[in-house]
């Protein structure tokens, strides 16, 4: 006989393959911390938001399915923002929750329309239900085997998500036979077969295009083909647009890369995407930041080929593809590449998106130039630290201006990661994120890149790094509050300002002076000659360290698409390709094929 929470750290632990999870421990789970405790070595964050995007930092870095354990009431509750971004961005990790005793849930009387029954009782499942792949109340001790394999399946299998099991204390502690417990029996995995995959019509489709783009999503890595991904590249000059969600997908310096595509993306990613006339899109599910308001006029001049594993984003209502074929990468690709074999699309093309890449590059965009004297650009500032950064450097971003600017300049390298949560964007994200990823990947060296505004939400997690000595390099990017919202405001309320800076109510403390008191080294780029050497004193610091980088509070984010404020109060979104600060009609002109 085994008591039931030991028998999940240990299944964890040995079938699974699990070496590490994220906790804050509660009555409520006390079973459940004791096993965890004894049988996986984890991490104790500060709050159970921190916990949850700790686990999609760990799996985003490792690959591997992350464990999150936490008690019942506002300890599930504080979860949820976590649990909605590896929702939308497809990340796989189980949340074990402790409950009260099953007699004191709701659960056990549901034919009454009770608010709550158990003291610190709620009815997390049905929280959780819709944000989930697969949510339950393990009610019966033999069914633990059950749910368990169950949640790990779901977890990692097809379209990858979050899923939940909550375990009331009296079936926490209970003892159980392992040789009578229920079983799960995963279905067989069907392996649609390449005229199904209709492989060898889009490989003609592509070959018979004058201008075929491919665009590489964030499911090839989710799926784990990025290695054959490029191995299809290195037999094409087709060329490769990336997205928000997978733009480290291929190097900046690649043959075949086109840019940047979407809302917030580049200009050249979005003139070639807008002169294509046939696109195949890899795992990315063309979300709203990336078509845009104006999603009708999306690739408009283009066959859209779409390959996904859930049916249901080839379905929705903004652009449907010509033809949509919903399958796994893991299928589609190697049958696809032997389909397709080596081929050459017309030079001329290849080379037209090639030099819009160089034309409206860094160097070539004159908002991103440092102003002598004046504070520190931060596009100048993250494409020097790219620079600076080894390839196998892993960066991980805050929402706003880290990830904004970032997609805009990063100089991906061939093995360089960088990621953020794209459905969700939630400050905060930056340094749970970024205990995860340095929890998955103990050798590598990870950066983080935060702003004033996104640190603050979880900032208690920088005792979580002193605690464990966890070597992360934090830059802060100080712009006077949220910048981003500023922006917003600026353009679209005469200027006024509310709870977005210190004008309206927003400050942010000195953070040299916070991680002094966390006992983290700290340094200040104030000034631009310093660019260089406070970069390379940051990242070759042996331990954890934060340099606050003194940002120009006045940037805009550009080029970026900008609705129009029509006089009826309605917004108007122009098509991808005329991004602001808009281009003289001439060149406009020049960057599109007749």
């Amino acid at each position: 006989m085994i008591k039931l929470s030991d028998y999940i750290a240990k299944r964890l632990s040995r079938r699974y393959g699990v070496e590490h999870a994220f906790m804050v421990s509660g009555g409520g789970a006390m079973h459940l911390n004791d096993s965890f405790g004894r049988y996986i070595p984890y991490t104790a964050n500060h709050h159970e938001q921190a916990c949850a995007i700790a686990g999609e930092g760990y799996a985003r870095a490792g690959g591997k399915l992350a464990v999150v354990n936490v008690t019942t009431g506002p300890g599930g509750l504080n979860c949820l923002n976590g649990v909605f971004g590896q929702w939308t961005d497809s990340i796989g990790v189980l949340y074990v929750s402790g409950q009260v005793k099953f007699r004191t849930t709701l659960a056990y009387c549901p034919e009454l329309p009770l608010r709550q029954l158990g003291d610190q009782e709620v009815d997390i499942v049905s929280s959780v239900r819709h944000l989930t792949k697969y949510a339950a109340m393990v009610r019966e001790p033999r069914d633990i085997k059950y749910h368990l394999d169950r949640a790990v399946y779901e977890a990692m299998s097809g379209r990858r998500g979050p899923v939940w099991l909550d375990i009331p204390m009296d079936v926490q502690s209970a003892m159980i036979d392992e040789d009578n417990l229920r079983e799960f029996v995963p279905p067989a995995e069907r392996v649609p077969d390449a005229e199904e995959m209709r492989v060898a019509q889009i490989a003609e489709r592509l070959k018979a295009a004058k201008r075929p783009l491919m665009v590489a999503g964030h499911g090839i890595r989710l799926a784990g083909m990025r290695r054959q991904f490029m191995e299809l590249l290195d037999k094409t000059n087709i060329p490769v647009a990336t997205t928000f969600n997978g733009f480290d997908t291929i190097p900046t310096g690649h043959k075949n890369y086109a840019g940047r595509i979407g809302s917030m993306g580049q200009r050249a990613g979005n003139f070639n995407l807008q002169n294509a006339d046939c696109i195949l899109f890899l795992g990315t599910r063309n979300n709203i930041r990336q078509v845009s308001y104006n999603w009708e006029n999306f690739a408009r001049r283009a066959f859209k080929i779409a390959v996904d594993i859930d049916a249901a984003e080839l379905e929705k209502p903004l652009v449907r593809p010509d033809l949509a074929v919903c399958a796994d990468l893991r299928h589609f690709l190697p049958a696809f590449a032997e389909a397709f074999g080596a081929f050459d699309a017309d030079a001329k093309w290849a080379r037209f998106c090639r030099d819009l890449v160089e034309k409206y590059s860094f160097k070539n965009t004159p908002e991103y130039a440092q102003k002598p004297g004046g504070k520190i650009n931060i596009y100048n500032f993250i494409h020097r630290l790219t620079e600076l950064a080894s390839a196998d450097d892993v960066f991980v971003c805050a929402n706003g201006s880290a990830c904004v600017a970032s997609f805009g300049v990063f100089e991906v390298k061939d093995g360089s990661r960088m990621f953020w949560n794209s459905g969700d964007a939630s400050m905060g994200y930056d340094l749970p994120a970024a205990i995860g990823a340095q929890r998955a990947l103990p050798s590598s060296r990870i950066v983080c890149l935060t702003g004033d505004g996104s640190i603050m939400m979880n900032i208690q997690e920088l005792q979580t790094i002193a605690h464990n000595r966890l070597p992360i390099k934090i830059f802060v990017m100080n712009n006077g509050g949220y910048s981003s919202i500023k922006q917003t405001q600026n353009n679209f309320f005469d200027g006024r300002m509310t709870a977005c800076g210190a004008t309206s109510g927003v400050t942010t403390p000195d953070f040299c002076d916070v991680a002094r008191a966390f006992k983290i080294k700290s340094v200040r780029l104030e000034n631009p000659e310093e660019l260089d050497a406070k970069i390379r004193e940051t990242l070759s610091c042996a331990g954890p360290l934060l340099c606050q980088v003194e940002c120009d509070p006045d940037y805009i984010f550009v080029p970026k698409l900008s609705a129009r404020r029509l006089p009826d109060g309605s917004m108007q979104s122009p098509p991808l390709e005329d991004m602001y600060p808009f281009l003289d009609r001439a060149e406009f002109e020049k960057n599109i094929v007749k």
